[in-house]
């Protein structure tokens, strides 16, 4: 019996793999705006970031989701992005 793959992701904030399931994937759509993604279905480039405001802020300070978009990112969407992750 063939057992199925987990798909694996790296989180931005530490670096760690983990399972797809996992993490929260953050998405900058094709009009170039940025938002969490909790469904994964959004169209789009995604990044992935642990459930963890503490793995935001250490994606935030590296400015990974900066570099993984290619786009300077404004602080109220991180401000948006924390609140999300904490009233998950």
């Amino acid at each position: 019996m063939k057992t199925k793959k987990i798909p694996m992701r790296m989180c931005l904030g530490c670096s760690e793999m983990k399972p797809k399931k996992e993490l929260v994937r953050v998405v900058k759509s094709p009009d170039g705006e940025i938002s969490i993604d909790l469904t994964g279905k959004k169209s789009g480039r995604g990044a992935y970031i642990c459930k963890s405001a503490d793995c935001l802020l250490l994606a935030r300070k590296g400015r990974k989701l900066e570099k993984s978009f290619s786009c300077k990112i404004e602080d109220s969407v991180y401000d948006t992005m924390e609140a999300e992750l904490k009233g998950e």
